[in-house]
């Protein structure tokens, strides 16, 4: 049987998005090691799945087929780490696919990648 074992973004700047990323998950790169093309970043408490970032030459997808979900537990720790997200390189995405009530808000990394923050205590 298989599992994941880590997830995988591809990036243009490796150092800018391991910043990013070691921030936004309180992560820290595997062994300490960050390299030009190809970085493990794993969770401070060891818990929880890695990022792996690797360079790549690809251009960004505006309605990305896979993303993150960043869970929040209610409204008021979603607005705040939201705003945490944005003080860190994060930006709002104009989302032409909003729901009429959303329990998600979508960003993109300073590399431009999309991902969402979800407060699980919405409807």
């Amino acid at each position: 049987m298989v599992s994941i074992g880590q997830v995988v973004i591809g990036v243009d700047d490796m150092r800018r998005a391991v910043r990013f990323w070691s921030q936004a998950l309180h992560y820290i790169p595997r062994s300490g090691a960050v390299t030009d093309d190809w970085t493990i970043l794993d969770p401070v408490n060891g818990l929880g799945t890695p990022l792996a970032l690797d360079v790549s030459v690809s251009p960004v997808q505006e309605h990305p087929r896979m993303h993150l979900d960043l869970f929040t537990e209610n409204a008021l720790e979603h607005a705040a780490e939201v705003e945490r997200l944005i003080a860190l390189g994060a930006q709002k995405v104009d989302w032409d696919l909003y729901p009429a009530d959303p329990d998600f808000t979508v960003l993109a990394d300073p590399e431009g990648n999309r991902f969402c923050v979800i407060d699980l205590s919405h409807g």
